[in-house]
């Protein structure tokens, strides 16, 4: 029967008693499925994590200025990575920056939630935070 509509036989579901066949386009099967694969994968949302850098020393003003970048990307619907990078000796004071990160996370409360909260990694403290739906 498919020779003479000059069609494919597919074979859909070979377990099956008595195994389910088709008779159809072959080639023009396997370019829906793609194209319905790509439509999916448009349809999945990409996740965008963006880094922001802080020493433990971290000055006042330049608190707020990151703080506002960070405001702007949780805004934009990134996730925020805020991180303080310890370098050399600076690591006694994992104290200052585990109080940098909670206090960043605090003044962006409204925008965006904890998702994991400071986190020491070797010579890094980690946190990542999450925008908030709208």
């Amino acid at each position: 029967m498919a020779r003479e509509q000059e069609l494919d036989l597919v074979e859909i579901s070979p377990k099956a008693v008595p195994p389910v066949c088709k008779i159809i386009d072959y080639k023009k099967f396997l370019y829906e499925q793609k194209k319905r694969e790509k439509a999916q994968k448009s349809k999945a949302s990409k996740v965008v994590v963006k880094e922001i850098r802080f020493g433990p020393n971290t000055d006042e003003h330049d608190f707020e200025f990151k703080k506002k970048h960070a405001l702007k990307f949780l805004q934009d619907g990134a996730k925020l990575k805020a991180f303080v990078f310890f370098k050399g000796r600076s690591i006694i004071y994992k104290d200052q920056g585990h109080i940098l990160l909670l206090r960043l996370a605090t003044e962006l409360e409204e925008y965006g939630k904890v998702e994991q909260m400071p986190k020491l990694e070797g010579k890094r403290m980690i946190m990542y935070i999450a925008p908030k739906k709208k």
